[in-house]
């Protein structure tokens, strides 16, 4: 189901009210993407990461940008294959030209050293020439067990956050908070 902004609760109750809706609703307008900076969305699982990440994609769609979503073990399994199959050059060429590229859920699944590698290419190659936008549970004082190394994570995330609009949403799931709702309408109703 593609989420769009206008579903998202920016309301004190969802947990998320120190997220700054004009700043989200400032990312849908796409100068950032002209400008070719970066956003990350760092948080706890079940906060509206990927919500946020899918409806401001749709919006720069809607620009007429090119915008291609993964979520980041797809993204690291396809550059993989792609290299395994000595397609690797015109994969990296079909991502060089898309203006957003959304890698999803950084962090929720480990990779090989060769894929920690790959992905370290995609984003340090998009420096400054394309938008990059991430989605992570881990705060960048853990993404070296993403990518493996001390130097090739400070050396990434020099580059990302360099121009980058960082948000943090660390508050309880959405999903689990729903569930707690349903289950204590359901036990009233009993």
């Amino acid at each position: 189901m593609l989420k769009e902004l206008d579903s998202f609760d920016f309301t004190a109750d969802s947990g998320v009210a120190s997220l700054n809706k004009q700043k989200v609703l400032e990312l849908t307008r796409g100068a950032w993407i002209d400008q070719h900076e970066n956003v990350c969305w760092i948080g706890n699982a079940g906060t509206g990461k990927t919500h946020l990440a899918t409806a401001i994609g749709l919006a720069i769609c809607r620009l007429g940008k090119r915008v291609r979503f993964y979520s980041a073990a797809s993204l690291v399994n396809q550059l993989e294959e792609a290299q395994k199959h000595y397609q690797l050059e015109r994969f990296l060429t079909r991502l060089d030209k898309t203006d957003l590229l959304i890698c999803d859920e950084l962090g929720y699944l480990s990779f090989s050293r060769a894929g920690a590698e790959l992905l370290f290419q995609v984003i340090a190659e998009r420096y400054e020439r394309s938008s990059t936008m991430i989605t992570t549970n881990l705060p960048f004082g853990e993404w070296n067990q993403v990518f493996q190394g001390e130097r090739m994570t400070a050396a990434l995330l020099d580059r990302l956050t360099h121009r980058c609009s960082i948000f943090e949403m660390n508050t309880t799931s959405y999903r689990f908070k729903e569930s707690m709702r349903k289950n204590k309408a359901t036990c009233k109703e009993k």
